[in-house]
C-alpha cells in the first residue's frame, strides 16, 4: 500500500515557513556572535546543528518549491561552515 503523504494547508505551510525564518535568523545571529554568546562553544555547535537539520528536513518536504529559499539555503550553508571550524 503505497503511502500516504499529507500537505499542510496553507496556514500551517506559514507557520513552518515562518519557524525556518526563526532558525535561519538564528543560524545567522549565532554565526555572526551575536547570540548565544554566554553558552559554551559546543551549546553554540548544537545549536546550529538542529536548527540546519531542522532547515534540512523542511526543504527535503517539497513544500516550499513556490518560496524564495535563499535565506534558508545561505544559512544551511553557513551553519555548516561554522560547524566545520
Amino acid at each position: 500500500m503505497p503511502e500516504v503523504i499529507e500537505v499542510p494547508n496553507q496556514a500551517e505551510l506559514d507557520r513552518h515557513f515562518s519557524a525556518m525564518g526563526d532558525s535561519v535568523d538564528l543560524i545567522n545571529a549565532i554565526v555572526a556572535g551575536t547570540q548565544m554568546q554566554r553558552e559554551t562553544a559546543q551549546e553554540r555547535q548544537d545549536c546550529i546543528k538542529r536548527n540546519v537539520e531542522h532547515l534540512e528536513l523542511m526543504i527535503a518536504k517539497g513544500w516550499f518549491n513556490d518560496r524564495d529559499l535563499t535565506a534558508v539555503n545561505a544559512a544551511i550553508t553557513a551553519g555548516n561552515a561554522y560547524q566545520a571550524s
